[in-house]
């Protein structure tokens, strides 16, 4: 065990112990949370007891680094308030009940975006930071789904690998906020006029020459101006609307 005198997890966390078990970090730290209902966000002072979270976090000189933290169950106290119990949020070091620190899974968004399922799974592994392909791609679209609810104006339409060399899909990308928005799991003109058809507000459709994308942005978006990239490899001429 080599205890480490300083070790900054988060804002809210205050870290009580660290040590290192089998060539792997474990650092214990108590959440320092605001008591207040997620649901009503009354503030509340009747303690139900502790819960604890064990969260990947980033690695140290190759090692992994786990966070062991503690934080507080709560009772609510509002008679008309749903939920009945809650545990202390940390928004600064982790989503809702995830396993991974805030760093780590947009690390691994990141590479996810360019290297796609497996190579993903792979890199990742190298990094010290061990997560499988399917977790990635569900990480990655369930944070492009959450960024979809917004209103798009210009769209960016291209082929993405789930498996590069052996399976393909579409990403939608909001070409204004620079932000993937979906991931589709084919690359077909049904499905991704399916997803415009969708969107009502989209103005522009950025696509490349593939005539796949043309014929779907017709079917979904006829209101919209498509505009070919000039360094697609693809022959097809533009379509304009």
């Amino acid at each position: 065990m080599r205890p480490i005198a300083k070790w900054a997890a988060a804002a809210g966390v205050r870290v009580l112990d660290t040590e290192m078990q089998d060539g792997k970090w474990l650092v214990t730290g108590l959440g320092m949370g605001t008591a207040r209902c997620p649901e009503c966000d009354a503030r509340c002072s009747r303690r139900h007891g502790w819960r604890i979270r064990h969260l990947q976090d980033l690695p140290v000189q190759g090692a992994q680094v786990t966070l062991r933290v503690n934080v507080t169950r709560w009772r609510c106290q509002n008679s008309r308030c749903v939920r009945q119990t809650f545990a202390d949020q940390l928004p600064e070091l982790a989503i809702a009940l995830g396993k991974r620190t805030c760093r780590v899974a947009e690390l691994a968004r990141l590479v996810g975006h360019t290297r796609g399922g497996r190579p993903a799974e792979r890199l990742l592994n190298r990094l010290e930071l061990p997560q499988s392909d399917d977790t990635v791609l569900r990480s990655l679209k369930q944070h492009a789904g959450g960024r979809s609810r917004k209103t798009i104006r210009v769209v960016g339409v291209d082929d993405w690998a789930w498996q590069k060399g052996c399976r393909y899909g579409t990403i939608m990308v909001d070409l204004e906020r620079r932000k993937v928005v979906d991931v589709l799991p084919d690359p077909f003109a049904k499905a991704t006029g399916e997803w415009l058809a969708q969107h009502s507000g989209i103005e522009i459709v950025s696509r490349d020459r593939c005539g796949l994308y043309a014929e779907g942005a017709r079917q979904g978006a006829p209101q919209a101006r498509q505009v070919a990239r000039p360094f697609s490899s693809a022959a097809e001429p533009a379509s304009d609307h």
